[in-house]
């Protein structure tokens, strides 16, 4: 019976591998065309492989934990003539068919052996079989590299490392930012190599666990960010209004929703305040798109909410509740999950009154919203102390492209706008 391949699928522009997280079938299963037999994790979502026909689930290549490249083969399924026809699915074996393993481990080792050393000519540097090239002296395990989100930047550090260092840190996947609380003994308090291996001897006894895909994402979007010159400013905003209003909603949309659509508008008035610095330019966004953050397991994802500026709380609300729902699944579609140019997090949501957070390495503004309180304000009116509901909004933007006085006017019309939320 012809067999057909089933491959890692390509699941964004910018993904080139993912971690397998579950097998929700196993060999001798029965499928059904576009079950989902696998479910896999990269580093913005969790997604799941579907089959492209029916058939018996036969050989399988991958176990959970594994990472698996694009295009890389992850089980077979066996399947009929007259399914393969109506499904349209290619079997193994013809000429067009991918044919990558899915991990180091799957590949065959039957190959002729490489050259010996001696018979290697001067100045070769591959080893050459009949089948393939060896890279001399090298470690033919590919290991995951983390790939984070949009807008690359270089993380430099600010002491000299020598070539020695530089290329035992390639090794074990670390970058300046990684040593700098190690106390260096070197020239100027540089660390040298032997500070690093004293260190890693240290916390080789450390308990310890292995970082998730998404974990590394944020570390490394984190990272990305933090080398720009950021500023926050905050102001406290009354709530009672908005509170208000969406007790008397019938469908009580989410107080996040109500501070990325007052955002959007101030942010409409003031588009240089969500520019981007480019060489001596600062471009101006296309389009008011402005992402929710959303906490997860082990990490937040940030669905993007399309033309807030332009639609009423009312019309979002569908796309706001959905995106929600499937960002707290980590069911992101790609498309679902990149674009904006700022986030809204509410970190009231913990508790928090105050936080200073930090925008996406691609946005140059996110505003926060903190926990809602209960203040006693003077009212001339009744002469006496009144209860007002207020919470602190921040707002962190580039310095480069945003001053203070910038922040302030955005938070000052966000405070205005959410005075009267049957207007938004």
């Amino acid at each position: 019976m012809p067999k057909v391949p089933i491959l890692m699928p390509q699941l964004g522009d910018s993904i080139a591998e993912a971690t397998v997280l579950r097998l929700l079938a196993a060999p001798g299963d029965t499928v059904e065309a576009d079950q989902e037999i696998f479910e896999v994790e990269t580093n913005k979502a969790t997604m799941g492989v579907t089959t492209m026909c029916g058939g018996i689930l036969s050989d399988m290549f991958i176990k959970e934990g594994d990472s698996v490249v694009v295009g890389a083969c992850m089980a077979m399924i066996e399947a009929t003539d007259e399914e393969i026809e109506r499904s349209g699915a290619t079997p193994a074996g013809e000429d067009n068919q991918p044919s990558l393993p899915a991990s180091p481990e799957s590949v065959p080792h039957s190959s002729p052996a490489a050259p010996a050393a001696e018979d290697k000519p001067a100045g070769v540097h591959f080893g050459v079989t009949g089948d393939s090239y060896q890279e001399h002296g090298a470690d033919l395990k590919v290991q995951p590299s983390v790939r984070g989100l949009p807008v690359p930047a270089g993380m430099k550090g600010a002491h000299y490392m020598s070539p020695r260092m530089k290329a035992r840190m390639d090794e074990l996947g670390m970058r300046a930012s990684d040593i700098a609380f190690i106390s260096g003994s070197g020239s100027g308090g540089r660390v040298t190599i032997d500070d690093l291996e004293e260190f890693l001897e240290y916390v080789s006894q450390w308990p310890r666990r292995k970082a998730s895909s998404m974990r590394l994402a944020v570390a490394d979007a984190m990272r990305r960010s933090w080398t720009r010159p950021l500023a926050s400013a905050g102001r406290p905003v009354f709530m009672d209004p908005l509170i208000k209003h969406r007790q008397h909603s019938p469908h009580r949309p989410g107080i996040t929703l109500y501070f990325a659509r007052a955002l959007a508008l101030a942010l409409a008035e003031n588009p240089e305040c969500a520019g981007y610095l480019v060489g001596e330019n600062i471009l101006s966004p296309r389009a008011i798109d402005i992402g929710i953050a959303v906490q997860v397991a082990d990490g937040v994802m940030v669905p993007v909410l399309r033309r807030v500026n332009e639609r009423t709380m009312e019309e979002l609300l569908e796309d706001y509740n959905r995106l929600i729902a499937q960002a707290r699944r980590r069911r992101l579609a790609p498309e679902d999950s990149t674009g904006g140019i700022a986030t809204v997090t509410n970190f009231g949501g913990f508790g928090l009154t105050f936080a200073a957070p930090m925008p996406m390495p691609s946005e140059s503004i996110i505003l926060g919203v903190g926990a809602v309180t209960k203040t006693p304000v003077w009212s001339d009116e009744v002469e006496a102390f009144i209860p007002i509901s207020k919470a602190n909004i921040v707002a962190t933007g580039d310095h480069r492209v945003v001053d203070g006085a910038d922040i302030g006017r955005v938070l000052k019309r966000v405070a205005e706008l959410l005075q009267r939320p049957e207007y938004l």
